[in-house]
């Protein structure tokens, strides 16, 4: 049986969907949510703490895990009260699962690439949100990775909404 997956393009879109799923944990891709890809420090920690400030509305959420492949950290990872606060820099995802077993469940992976993000959800069961905004000037990489994860969807994935 295929995963659900669920299409949002903005955060407070992707906190509903969460709440409405119950979920215990969130695995956040950091790059474009959380921040542009190649943008300084200050946007990646502003953006953390953006996020963490409004997991707030999701009830029962216990674990907010923030997931790159990128080697980029943020100065200090801010603590959030009542959530375990998780960052994995050169995560590896899809392929590397370890970091993500002692998470509770249900849990949601929000990013924006099925080929990275909706396969990790994949591999550890937990429903992908396709974080999916109008982007302009999107970088050629995460483009043609999203060309690729349209074709590849309906394969691995039930369309929810």
């Amino acid at each position: 049986m295929r995963p659900p997956y669920h299409r949002a393009a903005a955060l407070d879109e992707v906190l509903h969907r969460a709440a409405s799923l119950s979920a215990r944990t969130m695995i956040f891709d950091v790059e474009p949510l959380i921040a542009y890809w190649d943008t300084g420090q200050e946007l990646l920690d502003q953006g953390i703490a953006l996020v963490l400030g409004e997991v707030a509305a999701v009830p029962g959420l216990q674990v907010v895990c923030f997931s790159t492949n990128s080697a980029r950290r943020p100065s200090a990872v801010p603590a959030a009260e009542g959530v375990h606060v998780v960052y994995l820099a050169s995560a590896g995802k899809p392929l590397r699962t370890t970091a993500y077993q002692g998470f509770p469940r249900p849990g949601v992976v929000v990013g924006d690439q099925l080929a990275t993000d909706g396969i990790l959800a994949r591999r550890l069961g937990y429903t992908f949100l396709l974080y999916d905004p109008r982007l302009d000037g999107l970088p050629v990489g995460p483009r043609l990775m999203a060309a690729v994860g349209r074709l590849m969807r309906p394969l691995f994935f039930t369309h929810r909404g």
